[in-house]
């Protein structure tokens, strides 16, 4: 049955097992972690074994499973240096993940922007960005193949990977059984109406739907808020269903609200998942 999870950093702290607490608290029995969470950067140049034991600890007495691990470096930075600096530390991030035996490292695939990882650039849509993206992979998957960890490529429309086609196109490309799918369905649109989402949504599935490891929850508005999810116009159990059908049966983690909002959103959630 499909597990429903969170961005533990969506809770404050930078030790383990306060954050997996409050997670688990909130009604979520999964999580998405990020190495903040233990005090350290999210994409550290080494994770102390102190640091190691405390996470452990804290997903034995939170009974929290980690379902995976940020590691969202910028793959097509324009400054090679800044990008050979990030397949250094997303490296340090998959032996994390396999010490911690959590199944994946979360990826972005990155933007020509200098600053935010996640803003459009106009150089995205070159296809030098695309041979940057396809090196950087070509990189980092054999780490994690040896490593025995998925590399969760999520489309967003501030990356190289914008959408399902892309995402197909990159999957049949590096053609890795470790590369896999974050789907969110509030990622495929920035405005519209519920109709175009669940046609987006459809559409990603149809092209995506056996290399989906998991499912992210966020939601928008029509005019391109986020918002928390059932607060917005995606449909989460027309989501769900073309995901189950799909053969999906991964976790489903939610973000993009304030923690305040985490019971609801997990009592909805869990709502649909029961359906």
């Amino acid at each position: 049955m499909m597990r429903i999870g969170v961005f533990a950093k969506t809770f404050a702290g930078s030790s383990p097992l306060p954050v997996l607490t409050a997670v688990k608290a909130a009604g979520f029995t999964c999580a998405q972690f990020n190495l903040a969470c233990a005090g350290l950067p999210a994409l550290p140049e080494m994770v102390p074994q102190e640091v190691l034991a405390a996470i452990r600890a804290a997903v034995a007495a939170s009974g929290v499973e980690l379902d995976a691990l940020s590691g969202t470096a910028n793959l097509i930075h324009p400054d090679p240096a800044v990008r050979e600096a990030g397949l250094r530390q997303l490296g340090v991030v998959i032996e994390t993940a396999k010490c911690l035996a959590i199944p994946m490292v979360t990826l972005c695939t990155g933007t020509r922007d200098r600053v935010d990882p996640w803003r459009h650039h106009p150089g995205n849509a070159d296809p030098a960005a695309w041979t940057d993206l396809r090196g950087a992979l070509e990189t980092i998957l054999p780490r994690a193949e040896a490593a025995g960890i998925d590399l969760g490529v999520e489309p967003e429309g501030g990356n190289v990977v914008t959408g399902a086609a892309e995402a197909r196109r990159l999957l049949d490309e590096m053609a890795s059984p470790r590369l896999r799918i974050v789907l969110d369905p509030a990622n495929l649109f920035e405005h519209g109406s519920a109709g175009d989402v669940r046609r987006l949504v459809a559409e990603a599935i149809d092209l995506l739907g056996p290399d989906i490891a998991m499912a992210h929850a966020k939601d928008r508005l029509g005019d391109g808020r986020i918002v928390p999810a059932g607060r917005g116009i995606v449909d989460f159990e027309a989501l769900l269903e073309r995901l189950r059908a799909a053969g999906f049966d991964g976790p489903v983690v939610a973000h993009g609200f304030e923690a305040e909002d985490a019971v609801d959103v997990a009592a909805f959630l869990a709502g649909k998942v029961a359906r």
